[in-house]
């Protein structure tokens, strides 16, 4: 046990002997960047090697329940390919096989593989839902559905890229789907439970229980005027920003072009009454079924799904993705722009990391270096759940703290690129 205080940090956990540097650092972040409370976890070869948290508060633990916002956008597609092993369902074949009434208003031709890859022109809705309609017996009685059914496609003008971040919206729609092809007509949240979370002894929640709600570490974001100021600051005064102003600003402006033409401006609020990200600590919110943006895990569940998923679909003498939907699930990858530089999606809608070459741009490079060979995704603000097959690695990372102007989530990859590293020594 590693047990260190560092300024009003308490920084525990433990490391595996060749994977200290991650450990050393985990530290010099906790002491230098503006976090809140943080967990890191890494498996190698199904062992846990790293597992670190650190909190200025006393109650935190390395099991305390955190939205991780999009990095549950990987759970829905581990519940979709556990459909397509079984033969239940084909990325392939059009929605409206599965769901005829999605096909209204024009959309009877779009594949789940279109839907997967953010690419079914419904990025965003033009009306606000009800909380209260996510809740699990609601979405069972279509109250999402029938929004979803009604609604038409719009992309990008002038022939744009047709891939555009689907935030909130694919979880929805992917749990429709799901659970009309699930044979005991299950949702997601409720197949992430049963079929994941308790035999593999993980949370994965997607729909917290009323019992389950004093478990949260509620998410804080630092705020825009903070995130100011402090990127002028130098950083040998002590800034707590990964970026300097100058870097946010550059980083900003290759955004630019991309988000110009975004189907989602000028959209209602995805929610209700949704004011601001903290908005999502809501216990209304947390308690209903947004798969692709209020998944409640840790970083020691994420870790352990992603071994798992780095193994195959198996972690030790159980299997929880069988061979055909694992296959499935990472294959038919496609390279296209999203708004955040290039994307490579597979069919099953996770994405791959690769290395760039001298004609990849900025945004490619932040995106990608540091985490080669990794599948899955991340969440606003930090969090990492992601995969390597090749080196069996399973990692999850996860702040309280919501840097969203850290946009492709640097901070948590030079935890990755680390990670990396070390294997490479090991293995000399």
């Amino acid at each position: 046990m590693h047990n260190k205080a560092n300024g009003h940090y308490l920084i525990q956990g433990t490391v595996a002997p060749g994977f200290e540097s991650v450990r050393d650092l985990y530290e010099r972040k906790m002491q230098t960047l503006e976090e809140k409370s943080t967990q890191l976890c890494v498996y190698h070869k199904d062992e846990k090697v790293v597992d670190l948290w650190a909190s200025q508060d006393d109650s935190f633990s390395p099991d305390s329940l955190i939205n991780v916002f999009s990095s549950g956008k990987s759970l829905e597609t581990i519940a979709m390919a556990s459909l397509v092993g079984q033969g239940l369902l084909s990325y392939a074949t059009k929605i409206t096989d599965y769901w005829p009434e999605f096909g209204h208003q024009g959309k009877q031709d779009l594949t789940v593989a279109e839907l997967m890859r953010h690419e079914a022109g419904l990025a965003a809705f033009d009306s606000s839902l009800d909380t209260q309609d996510l809740l699990t017996e609601n979405i069972k009685q279509n109250k999402v559905g029938k929004v979803i059914e009604e609604h038409a496609q719009k992309y990008r003008p002038n022939g744009g890229s047709r891939r555009e971040y689907h935030a909130i919206t694919r979880g929805w729609i992917v749990n429709e789907v799901f659970r009309r092809v699930e044979p005991a007509g299950r949702t997601i949240g409720e197949y992430l439970r049963e079929n994941i979370g308790t035999p593999l002894g993980v949370d994965a929640i997607v729909g917290v229980k009323q019992d389950e709600l004093n478990r949260r570490a509620l998410v804080i974001p630092p705020g825009f005027k903070f995130m100011f100021w402090d990127s002028l600051r130098p950083k040998f005064l002590g800034r707590r920003m990964e970026l300097n102003f100058f870097q946010l600003v550059a980083k900003f402006i290759r955004l630019v072009p991309m988000m110009r033409d975004r189907t989602t401006g000028g959209t209602p609020a995805p929610l209700k009454g949704m004011h601001g990200i903290q908005f999502f600590n809501e216990p209304a919110l947390a308690m209903g079924e947004t798969p692709s943006a209020n998944t409640h895990s840790n970083a020691r569940s994420l870790a352990k799904i992603a071994a798992m998923m780095s193994s195959g679909g198996k972690f030790g003498d159980q299997e929880f993705l069988n061979e055909a939907g694992w296959t499935a699930l990472h294959s038919e990858p496609v390279k296209a722009a999203m708004g955040m530089g290039r994307t490579i999606f597979t069919q099953g809608g996770i994405a791959h990391f690769t290395p760039c070459d001298a004609n990849s741009s900025k945004l490619d490079e932040a995106f990608n270096t540091g985490r080669e060979g990794f599948y899955g995704w991340m969440g606003l603000g930090g969090s990492i759940f992601q995969w390597h097959p090749a080196h069996r690695i399973g990692f999850g990372y996860v702040p309280t703290s919501l840097n969203v102007a850290d946009i492709l989530n640097e901070r948590g990859k030079g935890y990755q690129a680390e990670v990396l590293r070390c294997i490479d020594r090991l293995n000399k």
